[in-house]
């Protein structure tokens, strides 16, 4: 599959856009590269089907900008953001705007080429989605309400301290529950959690 995959790489740093597209070319993946989020709007109705790895803190557009104007044009092609350390409120936007995946600077080479071979899958296959939604109920019906009110907080974009101070529990307990729910659902990140609960509609309240 990768070597049929286009990657679009959409960062303003130059060395970062250096280092990526080397470490994904000889991955085996195509890649463009754009030094703004103008840069790939100029271009996008041109593009081959593909995957758009973005980053969110770039001048003039941001990423979620640039995300939001893809969206207008009914650009179907999966969505990667790449966000600061810790910026989940930042991250969870961007999925709820359809980002298939967020990954936080630094991130590792292994992180990237699971988030674009998840990313790749979808390309397609957007008829999938009322399956999806009935998946996510079915593994979300195995936690708790405890459990569930921790990944609708998550899903809001909370941090664990407000988490805590909003359920009334203490930051370690909402740790706990957290790891359950990681754990119950089968998942190994945050944007894997997040996007079970927006697929079950958790969250949009």
């Amino acid at each position: 599959m990768s070597e049929k995959t286009i990657i679009y790489l959409v960062d303003d740093d130059d060395a970062v856009r250096r280092s990526a597209s080397f470490m994904l070319k000889t991955s085996g993946f195509e890649v463009r590269s754009f030094a703004s989020g103008v840069e790939l709007l100029k271009d996008v109705k041109h593009l081959d089907p593909g995957c758009i790895l973005l980053d969110i803190r770039m001048p003039d557009m941001d990423g979620l900008e640039v995300q939001e104007e893809l969206n207008d044009r009914g650009v179907t092609m999966p969505v990667i953001v790449l966000t600061g350390h810790g910026d989940v409120a930042t991250a969870v936007t961007a999925m709820k705007n359809g980002a298939s995946d967020f990954l936080e600077k630094p991130f590792e080479k292994a992180s990237l080429l699971d988030a674009i071979g998840r990313a790749a899958e979808t390309l397609g296959r957007h008829d999938a989605a009322s399956a999806s939604e009935r998946e996510a109920k079915v593994r979300i019906a195995a936690l708790t309400p405890r459990e569930r009110d921790v990944l609708r907080e998550l899903a809001r974009g909370h941090p664990n301290k407000t988490i805590a101070y909003d359920l009334g529990i203490s930051p370690r307990t909402v740790e706990v529950h957290r790891a359950n729910v990681m754990s119950k659902l089968d998942v190994r990140s945050l944007s894997e959690a997040l996007r079970i609960a927006f697929a079950a509609r958790i969250g949009e309240d």
